[in-house]
């Protein structure tokens, strides 16, 4: 190694961690002295046997913008534009992933002005390694908010980091460590694995690339041929001049189909192949010559969509929301043919309900849902699963984390758990270990952890015996039994009919809200709902005491408790009353001699689910007593 080199993480525009020592760190030729200059002082030390090197900055309040130079022997690094303050990890699946992108059309007028050079962000590459930890990050830069730049933050994460900046104006670094899908194994190092012999068995066969190579060869060729063949049948393609997305093609012999709905209710039952849809609309020529866009609510599970026979949106797979720009003059006044083409691949296909449907122009706007023409275009089998290599247990430890393990931090906000609802149960032990192993591998003490609680979603029902939602939240319940962490409840601001619910912005003031009182010492503040701390059975009611209650508890709609249900001794559920009297929540059903335990909000979606605290808070989902969990 004839010169210095730098890991990626230092970089221009970095954010280095206040008031904590700081390592800088990096390679050279063994034996090269290295020179560092940084706010007037000098550091250096002697590159070792292995041809790293690194030193300890001592610990500095917030501040910069600073310029950091770096000598060695055959060359000189400059890092530009470095800030003291904040530094957090923020890490997880999807929701934690999902870019201000996805979320601008929420907040455009917030966002739109959006300046900040003192939040800033650091965007991990995604990628994984199961035979060793990764030293260093194969690209990525350090980003400031400006309206361009914070489309690509993570939207939980901002909201956070802007929350934190605007109370305490300290400068924040952010780290997306995020990939969406990614259940909770594949954030764990090999160390914490041993106690998890199944997934170490599976990282036994991915530590050989030859095997990985395979995989993906065989995944990649079967997708291949699976579209290839599905586009051979479609024959929506096969008159070239007569297409069915051409506006003047005659769809006049097309069955009809409201949308939205799914294609069972067409009898089209375990449907895998291509779909075609078409409408005839009327557009006034007060729409045209304006920015038009086409909403197309959430669609499973691809599609392509045309206007007047020209593509104007296409997306690959089921979650994204539609939201196409219509080319300036596509438009016309009067008729106007809308197609859509849906590739279903795993058995069930559609339009998801509750979503906006419709073609807006500024404050105009073309209702789409009713009556649509439709036609099959192919029938397939169902497209081959695919092994999704980036998740497998190990992988996103060595790639991703193992990278940042020498940066100083202030603590990790972690919004994740979606993925591993088929195995509930083994989740309590995987997060813990998970927050053991982060904290263990970053030398950096007990850092604080806060998270995020899994939000509501599915089909609204008040109890389901059968949710391994309610058990994953559970999970992370007893998580708080850690030390130096904080949950943050959503089970009141997510979406029925969506895995991505788009309020990030709530999500990110709650996540400040904990941190305010766990890490930055507000001590007097209420940062959480309701917690469940004990019960006591008196005659035919249960009297439950909760934590965090704040300046009270109560019942956020009609002052009616929902979602509460009484076990009796034969462990069988039954809806109850319930009313809060002196800040204690009492639970009773008349039928009901021997009660023995609760659970409340226990479900994918209870919807209804109404105990908050008096300042705004939802309370976490619970169950009580041992019978529950037999």
């Amino acid at each position: 190694m004839k010169v210095i080199k730098l890991p990626r993480i230092l970089s221009d525009g970095m954010v280095l961690q206040r008031d904590k020592e700081i390592k800088i760190w990096g390679w050279a030729a063994k034996g090269e002295r290295i020179t560092v200059l940084f706010q007037d002082k000098e550091y250096s030390t002697v590159a070792k046997n292995n041809n790293t090197w690194d030193f300890i900055l001592p610990p500095m309040p917030a501040g910069g913008p600073y310029k950091m130079i770096i000598d060695g022997c055959n060359n000189s690094i400059t890092i530009n534009n470095i800030l003291i303050g904040d530094v957090w990890v923020c890490s997880g699946q999807s929701n934690m992933e999902i870019p201000i992108s996805r979320v601008r059309d929420l907040y455009e007028e917030e966002l739109s002005t959006a300046w900040n050079s003192e939040i800033r962000q650091f965007n991990v590459p995604q990628i994984y390694n199961f035979n060793v930890p990764c030293q260093d990050l194969e690209s990525g830069e350090w980003k400031s908010v400006d309206p361009e730049n914070i489309l690509d933050f993570s939207a939980v994460a901002y909201f956070f980091a802007k929350e934190l900046y605007d109370r305490y104006q300290v400068p924040i670094g952010l780290m997306n460590v995020s990939v969406g899908g990614s259940p909770v194994e594949a954030w764990l190092s090999e160390d914490a694995l041993q106690g998890f012999p199944g997934y170490l068995e599976s990282v036994e066969k991915f530590k050989d690339d030859e095997y990985v190579k395979g995989i993906l060869q065989k995944d990649e060729l079967a997708e291949e041929n699976w579209y290839s063949n599905l586009l051979e049948k479609d024959q929506g393609f096969l008159n070239q001049r007569k297409a069915w997305y051409d506006s003047d093609y005659d769809d006049s012999e097309w069955s009809t189909f409201n949308l939205p709905a799914f294609f069972e209710e067409l009898g089209l039952d375990n449907f895998n192949g291509a779909i075609w849809l078409r409408k005839e609309v009327e557009v006034p020529a007060s729409m045209l010559n304006r920015s038009a866009r086409l909403l197309l609510g959430r669609i499973i599970d691809s599609d392509t969509a045309y206007i007047n026979g020209i593509v104007v949106g296409k997306t690959e797979y089921q979650y994204p929301p539609r939201k196409y720009d219509i080319p300036e003059g596509l438009l016309k006044e009067g008729k106007n043919y809308i197609a859509i083409r849906v590739v279903c691949n795993n058995g069930q296909g559609g339009f998801v309900e509750d979503k906006p449907y419709k073609i807006t122009a500024g404050e105009e706007m073309i209702d789409l849902k009713g009556e649509w023409r439709y036609k099959v275009g192919a029938v397939c089998e169902s497209k081959p699963e695919t092994t999704f290599v980036q998740w497998k247990p190990l992988g996103l430890f060595n790639g991703m984390i193992a990278p940042l393990l020498s940066y100083t931090i202030k603590g990790v906000i972690w919004y994740q758990g979606e993925s591993n609802d088929l195995r509930p149960e083994e989740y309590r032990d995987l997060f813990s270990s998970l927050i053991s192993d982060w904290r263990q591998k970053w030398k950096q003490g007990i850092f604080p952890f806060l998270y995020v609680q899994l939000p509501n979603y599915g089909q609204n029902v008040d109890y389901s015996a059968e949710s391994n939602w309610a058990v994953i939240r559970e999970a992370q319940l007893k998580a708080l039994s850690v030390s130096n962490t904080a949950m943050v409840v959503t089970i009141d601001i997510g979406e029925w009919n969506d895995l991505h619910p788009l309020n990030k912005k709530d999500v990110g003031i709650r996540l400040a809200l904990a941190a305010r009182f766990r890490v930055y010492g507000e001590e007097d503040i209420v940062y959480s709902g309701p917690i469940y701390s004990s019960m006591k059975v008196e005659g035919k009611k249960i009297i439950l005491t909760f934590d965090h209650i704040g300046s009270g508890l109560t019942a956020k709609g009609d002052g009616k408790l929902k979602t509460f249900f009484l076990v009796d001794s034969n462990n069988k559920p039954h809806k109850t009353e319930a009313e809060i009297r002196n800040d204690k929540v009492i639970v009773w059903n008349e039928k009901v001699k021997d009660p023995v335990a609760v659970y409340y909000a226990w479900s994918d979606n209870p919807e209804h689910a109404n105990l908050y605290n008096k300042e705004g808070l939802p309370a976490s989902p619970f169950r009580t007593g041992e019978l529950c969990r037999k």
